[in-house]
C-alpha cells in the first residue's frame, strides 16, 4: 500500500480545495455573526468569535497564497467567502437574539387586538394618534426576535390592513414585565448581554 503524499492528485485537486471552501465558509460564518453581535452591543461575544475567525483566517489565508497556482483552491477560497456570508446570516436567524421593537398601525381603536397580543404574553402600549385621515391607534411591543413571526401572524390574522413597523433595539432596560424565560438567564451570562 502506496504511503500517504501531500503532493497526490487527491490531496491537491480534491481535499486541498474543500478544506479551504470548509475552512473559508466557518470564517465567514463567523465574521458575519461578529459584526451583528457588534451592532447589537454584545461585547462579550463579539471578541470570542473574532479570535476563532481570524484564527481560521490565517490559515486558510496561508493555504490559499501557497496554491495560487491551483485555480480550485482560488475559486474555493471565493465560493467559501461567498457561501459563508449566506450561512453566518442563517445561522444569526436562526438564533434569533435579542429583541425587536413593533409598530402597529390602526385606523381605529382595536381593542381585541390589544387583547389577543396581551394573551399570548406580549406588553403591548397603546397611544392615540391623528393620521392623515383620522385618528389612530398606535400600539407598541418590545419582544424578543424569535416571538416577531407569532406577533406578525395574529396581526395578519385579526387586522390584515395594519401597517407595521419593525426596528432592531440595540438596548433597552427591562422592565417588571420581561420575566426571564426558564433557561435565558444561563445564555444571558453568557453572552454578556445585561439589562441597561
Amino acid at each position: 500500500m502506496d504511503s500517504f503524499s501531500w503532493d497526490s492528485p487527491l490531496v491537491v485537486w480534491v481535499l486541498l480545495p474543500l478544506g479551504i471552501f470548509l475552512a473559508r465558509t466557518v470564517d465567514m460564518s463567523l465574521s458575519t455573526m461578529r459584526i451583528v453581535f457588534i451592532a447589537q452591543g454584545r461585547r462579550k461575544l463579539a471578541p470570542l468569535v473574532g479570535f476563532f475567525e481570524s484564527l481560521i483566517w490565517l490559515v486558510v489565508v496561508g493555504q490559499a497564497i501557497k496554491h495560487l497556482d491551483n485555480p480550485l483552491c482560488v475559486l474555493a477560497y471565493a465560493g467559501g467567502f461567498a457561501f459563508g456570508n449566506l450561512a453566518g446570516l442563517t445561522i444569526e436567524g436562526r438564533l434569533a437574539m435579542g429583541r425587536r421593537l413593533v409598530r402597529i398601525i390602526l385606523p381605529a381603536e382595536d381593542q381585541a387586538l390589544v387583547d389577543e397580543l396581551r394573551a399570548e404574553g406580549q406588553g403591548v402600549t397603546v397611544l392615540d394618534g391623528h393620521g392623515v385621515s383620522g385618528p389612530v391607534q398606535l400600539l407598541f411591543l418590545i419582544v424578543r426576535r424569535r416571538d416577531v413571526d407569532k406577533v406578525l401572524a395574529t396581526v395578519e390574522r385579526m387586522r390584515p390592513s395594519a401597517f407595521v413597523s419593525i426596528e432592531d433595539i440595540r438596548q433597552s432596560h427591562q422592565g417588571s414585565y420581561f420575566a426571564p424565560q426558564e433557561g435565558e438567564s444561563f445564555w444571558r451570562r453568557l453572552l454578556g448581554k445585561k439589562a441597561r
